[in-house]
């Protein structure tokens, strides 16, 4: 069991707009950012921010993860909202960043394209773009 609350992307939004201490930690590949899609947070001023916690092709963790943290300027202070695919790696990254001191770590369960649907294809039934929230391409 871990300690990392899961929370949903409609609860991730809502912080993103009213806190002025959440930042949304976009923790897929370069691949995943350019092919897939990333979510726009234009409509709350701000940023992104991208960093892999698992380096493409070969997938090995990025060690330089937590250092990444605090050079795109987030703080202990911040409320850090941890996004992958799907909910397995931001879960690995939070822990991570609460190991290394970041306190408010949440985990966004669903993911920006969410759990297979019955048909084998993602993007139905939850996650971020399932939810209508806000997204470009790349």
């Amino acid at each position: 069991m871990s300690d990392i609350p899961n929370v949903t992307v409609r609860e991730t939004w809502e912080a993103l707009k009213r806190d002025p201490a959440a930042a949304l930690v976009d923790v897929r590949t370069d691949a995943e950012w350019t092919y897939v899609g990333v979510p726009d947070l234009s409509e709350v001023g701000k940023p992104v921010h991208r960093i892999a916690w698992q380096l493409f092709p070969a997938m090995s963790v990025n060690d330089g993860f937590v250092t990444a943290l605090g050079e795109q300027g987030l703080t202990p202070g911040h409320k850090l909202y941890f996004l992958c695919r799907s909910g397995a790696r931001s879960l690995a990254a939070a822990k991570a960043a609460r190991e290394a001191g970041y306190g408010a770590c949440f985990n966004i369960a669903d993911g920006f394209e969410g759990p297979l649907d019955p048909a084998g294809h993602r993007r139905t039934r939850a996650g971020w773009i399932a939810a209508g929230l806000p997204w470009k391409q790349g």
